[in-house]
């Protein structure tokens, strides 16, 4: 619904964004209404911007208003510049695709003038100097960057508890996690701060917080993007996009930043379903043949029978594309061969032995531990079994449009559930519940989407839709079928604008 700019700025003005107050364990809604601005998904938020109904000021000012009543208590943003976006909004080009828009950058990104800490003691208070390829596009769009968004230690884990930094919290219930590793932007998303938010996902870090926070999240194809990636890994698995309240949000954000020439063709925007019938794979176990929440597994049987009702074939497989049981445990292989060189540079830093340093969590140090004393021939076993998995994968999809799976396994986590102090194997093994349907994607490098659909003791739950290489055009016309029948938006968490 759109509404005038008298309206918008009376709004405002009679403080329907009021501040929250209390301490944090309580948590205190904001008044809201469905014709509220802060209801609006990005494009039409942008929209008001581009008729000339709202100022990109006034839009970028309404967003600060809900960060600071709202962050407070759920701790999304690590890095906070209100004054340089509305500067900012006040120069943007008014013709730009999302003018005005009120965004945010996950703090393992680095842009200039704004915190560069990823979420670990061992970059307090460093600050970012320049832009990447992939950030300036993100500029180029005319979206204004307020700040830098909470992140676990160098996006290790898949919850939001840096042991530097405090807790992010989930605006569904402040004793759960949003989630990880782009927990701050999917809290700051849920909770309508903002509509949209850059996240990235080197093992499930976009869909995992996107489905424990009931919002939308989009894992596109490597190679989808320039400068993407940690060339100390013998597999690029990691990729950045957003997290957002709607589909087409993700879908246009995506057409902005893709590669206009690459190996993939790109897939510009995505407006809506293309009215296809496609021929899906639905799997409910992981590839380590575990359960998810009788919940999640719930909720995928119903979005298989709400796809066939939409005319899609639908064919259950119960062991999904054959894959090792063993690829989590290669995977984290992958994982510790990225963060040797981290944790030797805390050592020269301080003088010290990691352990004694106190510049890194422990879960890092493990990593990087437990990948030292592998030798050498099972280090490369481990990389070939994983580059295996991915190029079976990659084969198996091109026989279907699509595969539906659970996305997180289970509801939103306590806090403390997975942290940086907590001994290795806890870690690892909530780790590989947690992302198990998320991870071989990243090895294959194929794409796949969390999409909402429900609640498990009023905590949020999804899906996932993944496709073949190059084929997010297929998840995003199937994302539009299960949005249209089991919308999501109007759905906000108890602490939200």
């Amino acid at each position: 619904m759109k509404f005038s700019r008298r309206e918008t700025l009376g709004l405002i003005a009679a403080g329907s964004l009021s501040a929250v107050t209390g301490c944090k364990e309580t948590q205190t809604a904001l008044p809201s209404s469905p014709a509220d601005l802060a209801d609006m998904d990005a494009i039409a938020q942008t929209e008001l911007v581009k008729s000339g109904e709202m100022s990109a000021r006034e839009l970028v000012q309404a967003a600060i208003t809900r960060i600071e009543a709202l962050d407070g208590q759920i701790g999304a943003f690590t890095d906070f510049h209100p004054e340089r976006a509305l500067n900012q909004a006040d120069k943007v080009d008014t013709s730009l695709p999302l003018a005005g828009l009120p965004y945010a950058l996950k703090d393992l990104n680095e842009y200039p003038g704004m915190k560069l800490e990823r979420g670990t003691a061992m970059f307090k208070g460093n600050m970012g100097e320049k832009r990447s390829k992939y950030t300036q596009k993100i500029d180029n769009s005319g979206a204004i960057i307020l700040g830098k968004t909470a992140t676990p230690e160098f996006g290790l884990l898949g919850t939001t508890e840096p042991l530097a930094y405090g807790d992010c919290k989930n605006p569904w219930n402040l004793n759960h996690s949003p989630g990880g590793s782009s927990g701050g932007a999917s809290a700051a998303v849920a909770a309508r701060m903002i509509p949209m938010a850059q996240a990235g996902d080197g093992g499930g870090s976009i869909r995992n917080p996107a489905a424990l926070c009931g919002i939308y999240g989009l894992k596109p194809s490597r190679g989808r993007f320039p400068d993407q990636g940690n060339p100390k890994r013998d597999i690029e698995i990691s990729i950045k996009h957003a997290v957002s309240l709607s589909v087409r949000d993700s879908a246009l954000m995506l057409s902005l930043t893709e590669k206009p020439k690459g190996r993939l063709d790109p897939v510009g925007f995505i407006s809506g379903p293309d009215g296809g019938k496609k021929r899906i794979a639905v799997t409910i176990n992981s590839i380590r043949g575990e359960a998810p929440h009788p919940d999640v597994a719930k909720a995928v049987e119903e979005a298989a029978g709400q796809l066939e009702t939409l005319g899609h074939e639908v064919e259950f497989v119960e062991t999904g594309p054959g894959l090792s049981k063993g690829l989590f445990d290669d995977f984290v292989v992958l994982w510790g061969q990225s963060v040797v060189a981290i944790v030797q540079a805390a050592e020269q830093i301080s003088g010290k032995p990691a352990r004694e340093s106190g510049l890194l969590e422990g879960w890092t140090i493990d990593l990087s531990d437990r990948y030292l004393a592998l030798d050498a021939e099972y280090r490369d076993a481990a990389m070939k079994r994983l580059k295996q998995g991915g190029a079976k994968l990659r084969r198996w999809l091109e026989g279907y449009d699509a595969w539906l799976t659970p996305s997180a396994a289970m509801p939103a986590p306590p806090l403390g559930w997975t942290r940086g102090d907590l001994p290795y194997e806890q870690n690892l093994a909530r780790s590989s519940e947690l992302v198990a349907h998320f991870a071989i994607h990243n090895v294959a490098g194929t794409p796949a989407a969390s999409i909402p659909f429900g609640f498990s003791g009023g905590l949020p739950i999804a899906v996932q839709i993944s496709a073949a290489l190059g084929k997010e055009a297929d998840i995003l016309s199937l994302s539009y079928d299960l949005e249209k029948a089991r919308p999501w938006a109007h759905m906000k968490p108890p602490l939200s604008a």
